[in-house]
């Protein structure tokens, strides 16, 4: 079974990062973009101060790759480093391999599959199983075929390292209600023991489960007379914690041909020790925000900074060992160079003397494995359905747009209410139905929801049904066609060769609940929806009449794109925005007919009016209360069926630890409070109010409500002269906390203000409100936008017509200072 739990012989290695944490490495910061109030002091007479500043912005952004080539070589005679110390993705001295197993497995006409070699060590389990996975029906029918799968990984090694993190939190915990008590003579040994970790970068992995062990097989067929059938068939595979396991498909190609020449267990020690040589150190260690805004942008340079810093903490530790004489002078002369593209972190892999080029993704989404299209897979059913299409046997959680329902969206509704979903893919190679069973959970997440890859199967076939039907809401590929003929094993069949799905007869009827009964004919909640028609004589609009839910035209926009060649992070961005809606439905839904919601954690917070503007609200936006409970009625069997899946209350955990960690700012809900500015007329008080309550939360970001700090945001005064070196230090931590929680308020008000969606336009038209003080909140706010690391490149972006608002502000201001 390919989610069969495994116990490797002899423990696996911790992840571990301290010793990498703690060093405090030398060299020089990296020289950001000067503040707009800075560069605009010096400028030529003969031009106005804004195109002065524009053109050199221009000339900043064009030297840049340039820098970039000198950064590496500038630190070379750098001998202290003070600046921000950041951690790896991937730390050099961490114990944890890249490839934790390389398997060889071979079709022998009398025995069957079977498993020739395991290195370093036997996967101990049913090698019998794990050959046969190895081995695809048909696979010697075909000269190359690849496969995925994936194992679970035994718990016992990881209880030290999770231990270990635990004493980290509460021990940051503890420093940061003692320094906020004022107790700072307690707090000596925390300080001291500081070893940079920051509680938000926690991986909430381990909620999830045992870690997953991805698993890259490949397959080829060497067509040989000398032996029975003809032909020879072997099968490699690589196992490894990262899910961009895509990137070793180049060294498998190449040591699978080596081991066909040789077949010995040296050539896997070789691949083994060459993969693992494999150096990404440099690659710094991003939030889910700096994630979120990486991939959300098509900048090359985004974060280019921390690629920077880590180069510079790098060389400054080479300078160190070099100057203790424990490092060659060809290691310590090596050039470290600068991402060309900060999307993907470029390594390489000496294999048998021939370095093969690696690129890894910097920034990776949940549930996404591999390398698989999306494009693709909507292509896939799309087409058939647009020529051609076929109505769908009406289920209240699958189709939610009546029978005639888009396959994707009903795909989509599957999967989020955890039916059982086959991906048949008769005479095709596993590698396509295994790539669409990856492509659809990462359709499902959206890089949002989680618990699709944990029990999804990219191939299985009819020897496993056994153990897959004891899986609730599996997802698995076939080739096998036997599977069409059993509809008692599935609730969705999706037939990749002819681009259609078919609801199974025998699927489990939706049952009747509270929401359901809410919104039914009669009900309060219908009731409601209803007065819109009422309000406009009697009628709706057609498009609300024709499509409820707004999938249709969620469909018509996704299609759209593809065939205008958009590309694949666009598909992936509709996508995310489609599920982040979902779920903001859902929580309304809840709070609607339950008084409640875990996923609006804090909204009596957010509600509670903290900055003093009277903004106040959460949650999705509509026009009015009609069009909202209309909404919401139309959804109510999707949200039904998905409040029961492992994604939901998956979900609700990642959402409530977030609000434990901090990571969430209280008091006012952004997202929300931006989409009133960008769908609805509320007026210049009601803008104003948004402004400034913006503003003042970039401001407080940091300070304790209850401190005499809060009302003017001031910075807190640094100790007096006579001040003990306990208390310095104390204090650089409290600036470097408050510091880093505006940068993190920043960055949720960018997530907020994609640039797809127009990125700082909506904030910059605060400049143009006919209130002065409005206008100089918004300027303080996008001065520390300019020179935030992700910010800078938003600020670049925006419409010149608003910098020259921006700079006649500030001209302004001055001069009537």
């Amino acid at each position: 079974m390919a989610s069969l739990a495994h116990r490797p012989a002899g423990q696996l290695a911790r992840s571990s990062s301290t010793a990498s944490n703690r060093s405090r490495s030398n060299s020089i910061p990296y020289n950001r973009q000067a503040p707009a109030s800075q560069s605009a002091t010096n400028l030529p007479q003969n031009l106005p101060q804004e195109a002065a500043y524009s053109s050199q912005q221009q000339s900043a952004h064009s030297s840049l790759d340039s820098q970039k080539q000198q950064a590496a070589a500038e630190q070379q005679t750098v001998t202290e480093y003070q600046g921000p110390v950041l951690r790896s993705q991937y730390p050099a001295d961490s114990p944890e391999n890249h490839v934790e197993y390389i398997l060889v497995a071979s079709f022998d006409i009398d025995r069957g599959s079977v498993m020739e070699h395991q290195y370093p060590g036997p996967i101990s389990g049913d090698e019998n199983m794990l050959a046969e996975l190895m081995l695809p029906d048909q696979a010697h029918m075909r000269n190359q075929d690849w496969t995925i799968f994936f194992l679970h990984k035994d718990t016992t090694a990881e209880d030290e390292a999770r231990e270990e993190r635990n004493q980290r939190r509460r021990r940051r915990r503890r420093r940061k209600e003692l320094e906020e008590s004022g107790a700072t003579g307690q707090i000596q040994d925390d300080v001291v023991d500081d070893d940079g970790d920051d509680e938000s970068e926690e991986s909430d992995d381990d909620a999830e489960g045992p870690p997953l062990i991805y698993v890259l097989n490949l397959v080829n067929t060497k067509q040989d007379q000398s032996v029975k059938r003809g032909a020879i068939v072997k099968a490699m595979a690589i196992c490894t914690r990262h899910s961009f396991l895509h990137i070793y498909k180049p060294l498998l190609l190449l040591a699978l041909e080596e081991y066909f020449r040789a077949p010995m267990v040296e050539k896997l020690a070789s691949l083994y020790n060459a993969v693992n040589s494999m150096d990404l150190s440099l690659m710094p260690r991003l939030t889910p925000l700096e994630r979120h805004i990486l991939q959300a942008s098509d900048t090359k340079d985004m974060f280019v900074e921390k690629f920077s810093l880590m180069i510079q903490q790098r060389m400054a530790e080479d300078a160190q060992r070099l100057s203790q004489g424990s490092q060659s002078s060809t290691s310590a002369t090596t050039k470290y160079q600068v991402p060309r593209d900060t999307h993907e972190f470029e390594s390489r892999v000496m294999y048998n003397g021939i370095p093969v080029p690696i690129k890894v993704p910097v920034a990776v989404t949940p549930e996404t494995v591999g390398d698989f299209s999306l494009i693709k897979l909507i292509s896939t059913f799309s087409t058939p359905h647009s020529t051609s299409p076929q109505a769908f046997t009406l289920h209240p959680h699958l189709t939610t747009s009546g029978p005639m329902t888009h396959p994707i969206i009903v795909l989509i509704n599957a999967l989020l209410t955890q039916k059982r979903v086959i991906f048949l893919g008769h005479n095709q190679p596993s590698g396509s139905v295994a790539e669409a069973v990856l492509a659809a959970c990462a359709l499902a997440s959206g890089g949002i929801l989680k618990g699709f890859t944990r029990h999804a199967f990219p191939y299985t076939d009819l020897t496993k049904i056994d153990d897959l039907l004891k899986v609730p809401g599996f997802i698995a590929g076939v080739t096998n066609p036997a599977f069409s003929h059993k509809p008692e094993w599935w609730d969705l069949l999706c037939d990749l060769p002819t681009g259609r799905m078919k609801i199974s007869p025998k699927i489990e009827q939706a049952p009747i609940t509270d929401g359901m009964t809410f919104f039914q004919q009669g009900g309060p909640g219908a009731s409601a929806a209803s007065k819109d028609s009422s309000l406009n004589g009697g009628h709706t609009s057609s498009a609300n009449q024709n499509d409820p839910t707004g999938d249709n035209a969620f469909m018509e926009s996704i299609v759209s794109s593809i065939t205008n060649r958009h590309g694949e992070a666009v598909i992936r961005t509709k996508i995310r925005a489609w599920v982040h809606r979902f779920t903001l439905i859902a929580a309304t839904f809840e709070e609607i007919v339950y008084g409640a919601s875990a996923l609006h954690i804090g909204a009596s917070e957010t509600d509670a009016d903290a900055y003093g503007y009277g903004v106040v609200g959460h949650g999705l936006v509509w026009p009015d209360e009609a069009s909202r409970m209309r909404d919401i009625q139309a959804q109510v069997g999707r949200i039904e069926g998905w409040r029961q899946s492992r994604s939901y209350f998956s979900l609700i955990g990642d959402l409530a630890r977030a609000w434990e960690r901090g990571d969430a700012l209280r008091g006012i809900d952004l997202g929300y409070h931006i989409e009133r500015l960008k769908t609805l007329r509320v007026g210049d008080a009601a803008a104003a109010d948004v402004y400034l309550a913006m503003s003042r939360a970039v401001e407080r970001a940091g300070l304790d409500p209850d401190s005499a700090e809060w009302e003017d945001g001031a910075d807190e005064p640094g100790p007096g002269p006579g001040a003990s070196g306990l208390e310095v230090r104390t204090h650089e931590i409290r600036v470097a906390r408050r510091e880093k929680a505006r940068y993190d308020v920043i960055n949720q008000l960018l997530v907020a203000l994609p640039e797809s969606s127009g990125g700082l336009f909506y904030l910059s038209l605060g400049l143009f409100h006919k209130d002065t003080v409005v206008r100089m909140a918004v300027v303080r706010l996008l001065e520390r936008i300019m020179v935030h690391e992700a910010g800078r490149h938003f600020w670049a972006s925006l419409g010149r017509f608003a910098k020259l608002a921006f700079f006649r502000i500030k001209r302004d201001a001055e001069g009537g200072a």
